[in-house]
Order: structure tokens, then C-alpha cells, then sequence
């Protein structure tokens, strides 16, 4: 064995260092306009059930105040922040809010049990893949977005990314990342090992994106 081993080590110190490769010429990445952004993030998401709506900028809030009482939402989880507060002037008519602002072991049973849906904002989304992009924190934690068996998840249009180095690059992830950053692909499923797809068993059965803008 150290025979063999000293003949390997001598052969390679005769070969000596091996040149390293010449780089390539850097490819660009990916890009495309907004409404190409906006239309390639739509058809991916839709291909694997996820729904899209294209709203301007302050029709959201009407959005849920037709659309929810028609889906038979009676309680609507939210965070504590912008989105938060925008519900809190204009609550859905026949909706109550609940605002996620305790630790998840005070109110267990009443979050797993008695909450219809749940909305959130998002950091931007990826129209390559047509996932959201989500960072969770004290504000809207992962839970939100977890729990209720429908998510809905408010997206401005300008924040639709080619591909997620683009994402990275445009939103400067370098300067500062969350523990827990999420990316989104439709709502949730698992398939079985005779490959029966199943929706909703570890997360939202539906999932609702509304573009702003």
C-alpha cells in the first residue's frame, strides 16, 4: 500500500500543477420587461395551481371585501404591519380579523382551528419558477403563511424577478439575509409512492396571489 501510494505522489510531482482553465466569457443573466416578468410568473404559478389576479395598486383591499365573503371566509389572519394596519381602516364586510400578535402557545387550538385564511405581503417573486418570495419575521411570522388552509399573498408587479440571482442581485440579499427565507411555489402537496398528488397536508390548500400595480 505505500509502495503504491509513493509511486502515485511521485508521478503526480512529475506531472507538477496542472493550468487552470481559461474562464469563460461571463453569460448575462436572464431579464425580461415587467409585464413579460409579470405574465412568465403568472402562466408558472397558475401551471401548478396557485391563482393570480392583476390589481392596481389600492384595489386589493376591495379585491378581499368582494371575494371573500363569496369563498366563505369568515376569519382573516394577518400581521402586524403594513398590511396589517391597511386592514384595520377597511376590514372585509362579515370578516373578522385576527391580528397575529401573541406567541403561537397562547392561542394554539384558536390559530389551528378558526382561522379561514391568511394574508401576507412578500419580498418579490421569481417569474422563472413563479415563486414567491417570503421573509418571515416578527411582523408576519412563518406561521401566517403556514396555517391557514388559504394564503394570500400581495405582490407589487416592479418586484417580479427574471431568476432568483437576478432577485439576489436587484433586492442586495448580500447586505443582509432573514433566518428564514422562503420561496413559494404554488400551494402545498405531497404525493404518495403511487405518485397521487394531494393538496393542503403540510400547508395551504389554496394559495392567492394578488399583483399590485
Amino acid at each position: 500500500m505505500n509502495e503504491a501510494r509513493a509511486r502515485i505522489l511521485a508521478r503526480l510531482r512529475r506531472q507538477g500543477p496542472r493550468p487552470a482553465p481559461a474562464a469563460d466569457d461571463p453569460v448575462p443573466p436572464p431579464s425580461c420587461d415587467l409585464e413579460a416578468c409579470v405574465a412568465r410568473f403568472s402562466e408558472r404559478m397558475q401551471a401548478v395551481r396557485g391563482e393570480v389576479h392583476r390589481l392596481r395598486d389600492r384595489d386589493w383591499q376591495s379585491w378581499l371585501q368582494t371575494e371573500l365573503p363569496r369563498r366563505g371566509v369568515r376569519t382573516l389572519l394577518h400581521g402586524t404591519g403594513r398590511v396589517g394596519r391597511a386592514l384595520a381602516e377597511r376590514p372585509p364586510p362579515g370578516v373578522a380579523l385576527r391580528p397575529y400578535d401573541r406567541p403561537v402557545d397562547a392561542w394554539k387550538p384558536a390559530l389551528f382551528q378558526e382561522v379561514d385564511a391568511g394574508i401576507s405581503g412578500s419580498r418579490g417573486a421569481i417569474a422563472e419558477t413563479g415563486s414567491l418570495i417570503l421573509w418571515p419575521d416578527r411582523e408576519e411570522p412563518r406561521l401566517l403563511s403556514l396555517v391557514p388552509p388559504l394564503h394570500i399573498v400581495l405582490l407589487e408587479a416592479g418586484r417580479i424577478h427574471p431568476t432568483l440571482e437576478a432577485a439576489m442581485r436587484a433586492e442586495d440579499w448580500a447586505r443582509g439575509m432573514p433566518t428564514n427565507a422562503l420561496l413559494i411555489s404554488g400551494p402545498s402537496k405531497t404525493a404518495d409512492i403511487e405518485q397521487t398528488l394531494a393538496y393542503g397536508i403540510h400547508g395551504p390548500r389554496a394559495l392567492i396571489t394578488l399583483i399590485l400595480g
